[in-house]
């Protein structure tokens, strides 16, 4: 019988000559993984001839049968480390990713609508849009800062499993945040993983992404990056990114037999990758001078391999994290106040910009701060209510009222936590009222001085303020001076006003927000190429291989 010839490359390089009308998947299978060496089995090794994975079936499928033709070019590669579990592990690994995903979902979507509409939040933080100046921006409407808020949340926790080696999870998540953020990075790392997984079935969706891609970077970066060199100071972020992109092309140009482009990409993307790469002279004087080995090579690869601009780099990029550290605490202690004076009818928190504007013309801040909460913080309507005397008084009359039921269920709380302790009622109450706080009152019941016969106001668990309600009530230890304590929001006439209680899945809330905050201006364009220049090197082989067998056959 007529014996075919079959180019293989990836785990093995070689021209193979088989019988295509006998062989099946599992012999190919096994006769390259026996010839590549490779320990792992021929369950590990994957074959993949014209875009298409070549499936073992029912394992009596001849090749032919299956569309391989005589030089048909194959692509063995190794299984990925997720691929070769049993079904109930895999049936159990589904299940768990599917509950997790759906988690990432409900809580970037809560995030996102509590940050994104300038609420007071909950946390001691507040989700901002910054460009890559770290300067705060507004984009589009309030829907609009939802959508680019949540996409990027979803891509931050994709990047965070694409480390981890979890494509198939990191690609479920980046399919969730292209709906909201269709952005060219995220585009390509989508591309990334399919190529990761080696699922060379998504190959036409693939050429659409990178072209998107393509134009998306084109538009941002400008021609030959021009725009990005000028925002950037000389600086030369992209190349890894641009790397990755062009192996990308070029094994997608490979798989659909367009050889002289995916050579042409593959060479481009090749160039790039020794350009990336860290002489040890200059990484050696970078850790001479303090610097981690990380920081080192990042500033190295981003500066086109010039020490002293990487040193610049490194300085500028220091001096940005002490200035984010600072406005973070800044904005924390801002929160913090801003949750002391309650929310404004519309649920958002005064603004402390303004309240400082009129403090600094003269008014009080606990007045000026009230006027802004009861007109949603309109700077003129509550310098009108400031200067008329009558609202000036009901503000103040409303204050006093706060602090007083404030200070009366401080009280009450106190009483409650020290009765559950199981001291009697009577001695309790007549503590609490006679030395102020939680602590002093613990420690006369302690000594033994109760005095079971003290006078005491057995309403003092009622919401009621008594006939004085006022600075008799103690504090407690974690009020503040003033006695403002959490206004958790009233409207002006005192009653509660947009008091919300929401489920919240703070572990995965913290997850999310986490992988922000590790991130900063240059994320998207830091990676270390390894595996790139691993996938560029197989590729190109495959190219050469593809031509040395078709000059050997003219021959």
């Amino acid at each position: 019988m007529e014996l075919s010839k079959l180019k293989i490359g990836g785990a093995w390089s070689g021209v193979l000559e088989v019988e295509l009308d006998e062989w099946t998947v599992p012999m190919l299978r096994e006769e390259v993984a026996k010839r590549s060496g490779h320990g792992g089995g021929p369950e590990t090794i994957n074959l993949i001839c014209a875009g298409k994975l070549l499936k073992d079936g029912d394992g009596i499928e001849k090749l032919s049968q299956l569309g391989v033709r005589n030089n048909a070019k194959i692509l063995a590669s190794r299984a990925n480390v997720d691929q070769g579990k049993s079904v109930k592990e895999e049936s159990l690994a589904e299940e768990e990713r599917s509950t997790r995903i759906s988690r990432l979902r409900a809580a970037a979507i809560s995030l996102s609508e509590r940050h994104a509409d300038g609420s007071l939040p909950v946390e001691d933080f507040n989700l901002e849009l910054e460009n890559q100046s770290g300067q705060k921006v507004q984009l589009g409407s309030e829907t609009d800062q939802r959508a680019i808020m949540m996409g990027l949340m979803l891509h931050a926790n994709a990047k965070a499993l694409m480390r981890k080696k979890k494509y198939k999870e990191a690609l479920e998540v980046l399919t969730m945040g292209e709906m909201v953020d269709n952005v060219p990075i995220l585009q390509i790392d989508m591309v990334w993983c399919y190529f990761m997984l080696r699922d060379i079935s998504w190959l036409s969706v693939a050429g659409v992404r990178l072209v998107k891609a393509r134009e998306g970077l084109e538009r941002s970066h400008g021609k030959e990056a021009s725009r990005l060199r000028l925002l950037q100071k000389g600086h030369y972020p992209e190349i890894a990114l641009h790397l990755r992109l062009e192996l990308l092309e070029g094994v997608v140009a490979y798989h659909i037999s367009q050889i002289e482009k995916s050579r042409k990409s593959l060479t481009s993307a090749q160039a790039k990758f020794l350009q990336l790469q860290i002489p040890d002279e200059a990484l050696s004087l970078l850790l001479g001078m303090g610097y981690e080995e990380r920081d080192a090579k990042r500033a190295l690869r981003m500066n086109n391999q010039v020490v002293e601009s990487a040193v610049d780099f490194l300085v500028e990029e220091k001096e940005k994290k002490a200035t984010r550290r600072e406005d973070n605490i800044k904005r924390q202690k801002e929160i913090m106040e801003q949750k002391r004076y309650g929310t404004t009818p519309l649920a958002k928190g005064v603004d402390i910009e303004r309240l400082n504007e009129l403090v600094s013309i003269g008014f009080e801040k606990e007045l000026a701060a009230e006027a802004l909460r009861r007109n949603e913080n309109d700077t003129q309507k509550a310098l009108d209510d400031l200067t008329n005397p009558e609202a000036n008084s009901s503000i103040q009359i409303h204050i006093e009222s706060m602090k007083k039921k404030r200070l009366h269920q401080a009280a009450n709380a106190s009483i409650e936590e020290l009765i559950s302790m199981g001291f009697p009622r009577e001695a309790v109450v007549a503590a609490v009222r006679s030395f102020g706080t939680s602590q002093a009152a613990i420690d006369h019941l302690l000594g033994g001085s109760i005095n079971t016969s003290a006078t005491v106001d057995h309403n003092v668990n009622d919401n009621n303020e008594g006939e004085d309600g006022n600075a008799n009530d103690p504090l407690t230890n974690n009020q503040s001076e003033d006695g403002l304590g959490t206004n958790t929001g009233s409207s002006s006439d005192g009653g509660p006003s947009h008091d919300k209680v929401e489920m919240r899945d703070v572990e995965m809330e913290d997850e999310i927000t986490g992988e922000l905050l590790k991130g900063d201006a240059y994320s998207d364009y830091d990676l270390e190429v390894t595996e790139e220049g691993e996938a560029i090197n197989e590729y190109l082989a495959l190219v050469t291989v593809g031509d040395n067998v078709e000059i050997g056959s003219s021959s």
